[in-house]
């Protein structure tokens, strides 16, 4: 296979939540440049549209869909959607997350453990599973759960969404090993601590990043572009061999 082929996504349907901005709006653009007709979802349509329209002008395909990955209706809706529309799915990018609570596990509020595990457990799960079926139905292709270091080393201040990081690395590697004999490979990328929204309880303290980053070897916050390109690996026939894996895109954090 060439080195286009490699990364070739043509007449690909993909599904990235959380599209709307960050990682998932990185991952959306790039995988939209590799041929693949993406739809790009999240809570709020106005923001999948605004990724939507920077797609198609630059000469990609896409569609927005909203969809909050912590109602199960909602998830059923869009893999409904995608049945009628396209008949088929070859990727799934979970990567919509939550995380509404910093400080001490043991403060953690019942509506921030709902929250947090709604999301990030619950809605990768059942994610996951409607899309499983629907991509082993097509021929196979491949899902990336977009983890984190956080489910390796517990973020400070950061106990339950740190949990819910982790379970996501197992269902990573139960997807695997279940879903193969379907052709659906299943695999996890653990970010380390990257510019977004989401984390700038973390980047925009100078102090507080100022500790994490001692124990980063590159001594710097990646851009979310920068998990873009390992997102797309995983989905790609680049990674035709490859499930189960969980690859750490962290400036070398775990490694310490």
């Amino acid at each position: 296979m060439s080195l286009a082929g490699l990364f070739d996504l043509t007449d690909k349907v993909a599904v990235v939540t959380g599209a709307s901005r960050g990682i998932g709006e990185e991952a959306a653009k790039l995988l939209a440049e590799a041929g693949a007709h993406v739809v790009v979802s999240s809570r709020r349509l106005d923001g999948c549209q605004r990724v939507v329209d920077e797609i198609t002008v630059a000469g990609g395909s896409a569609e927005a869909i909203a969809c909050h990955v912590g109602d199960l209706d909602q998830i059923a809706s869009l893999f409904a959607r995608l049945g009628e529309t396209h008949g088929r799915l070859d990727i799934l990018v979970n990567n919509a997350a939550a995380n509404p609570y910093f400080g001490p596990v043991t403060e953690t509020s019942m509506e921030a453990y709902d929250k947090t595990v709604d999301v990030n457990i619950r809605g990768y799960f059942f994610m996951s599973s409607h899309g499983a079926k629907l991509i082993g139905s097509s021929g196979g292709g491949a899902i990336v759960n977009v983890a984190s270091v956080n489910g390796v080393i517990p973020g400070a201040g950061q106990g339950i969404y740190s949990i819910t990081k982790a379970a996501v690395i197992s269902m990573t590697k139960v997807f695997a090993v279940e879903c193969a004999a379907a052709g659906v490979r299943c695999n996890a990328v653990l970010p380390g601590l990257t510019d977004t929204k989401f984390a700038s309880a973390l980047t925009g303290q100078p102090q507080i990043l100022k500790q994490v980053l001692a124990h980063v070897p590159m001594r710097r916050v990646a851009a979310p572009s920068e998990m873009a390109g390992v997102i797309l690996y995983l989905a790609s026939p680049a990674s035709s061999y490859a499930t189960g894996s969980i690859i750490n895109v962290d400036g070398g954090y775990l490694s310490v």
